[in-house]
């Protein structure tokens, strides 16, 4: 399993949200650059970074910093947040991300998804957000009637193969990942490398991540506990061995 450090991006500065809310904002450092080089000297294989801007606003806002972040780096980079629209996948692209990640667009314009991954293939990421179970979209302020393991099936049968799968109510909250829906997830798109997103705060954590022996769960996705210091990335890439 890859572990993947997180930058959140908030008025061009990393933060944290606690279960995505606009309102509960922990800033952690107004150069994200800096920390993209920090992920990379302490052992980061992959980067995720999200622009929440964008997601609330529908569209990209952070393309100067994503692409410093990106050059920081040195190594793969998947990027999301407000991709919507034929020219925000470019840019992203463009600035070059490993993986662009669709979100809110991968359930409410699916034709746009489809000609993505027609596009750009396995570049392609699609980050399906949920809440007990059901989809949460534009930047999880609104809670969908679709199920997330349905959604997740679709996007398999669209073409899709990374899945990046995040359980809204755990995210930032520290108490481990919602294995069961993990699960879930995994067995409803057998065909797509997942990742977990939401909770996974130790290496414990890690390791009941890899005891569900789902062969398709690729990765996981760690933040609030890497800035809090209640793990080091070095003790969460050994767990994931």
């Amino acid at each position: 399993m890859i572990i993947l450090p997180a930058i959140d991006l908030k008025d061009g500065k990393c933060v944290r949200l606690r279960q995505g809310r606009a309102d509960d904002v922990t800033v952690y450092g107004d150069d994200p650059a800096a920390q993209a080089k920090d992920w990379a000297d302490q052992g980061g294989q992959e980067l995720h970074v999200v622009d929440l801007d964008g997601a609330f606003a529908g569209t990209p806002k952070h393309a100067e910093v994503i692409a410093r972040i990106i050059k920081a780096f040195g190594g793969p980079v998947e990027v999301g947040g407000g991709i919507r629209t034929p020219e925000a996948l470019n840019a992203v692209i463009e600035a070059g991300a490993t993986r662009a990640i669709i979100g809110s667009a991968a359930l409410e314009d699916p034709e746009f998804l489809t000609q993505a991954l027609e596009l750009y293939g396995d570049k392609i990421a699609v980050g399906i957000d949920a809440r007990n179970g059901f989809v949460q979209t534009k930047g999880w302020v609104e809670t969908t009637k679709t199920l997330a393991t349905d959604l997740a099936a679709a996007v398999a049968k669209a073409g899709a193969k990374t899945i990046i799968y995040t359980d809204t109510a755990t995210d930032g909250m520290l108490g481990g990942p919602n294995l069961t829906q993990m699960a879930a997830i995994c067995d409803a798109a057998p065909t797509c490398q997942i990742t977990a997103s939401g909770g996974v705060s130790s290496p414990f954590d890690v390791e009941n991540l890899k005891a569900l022996e789902r062969p398709n769960l690729r990765a996981a996705i760690v933040g609030k506990a890497l800035y809090d210091g209640r793990t080091t990335l070095r003790d969460m890439n050994i767990a994931a061995i």
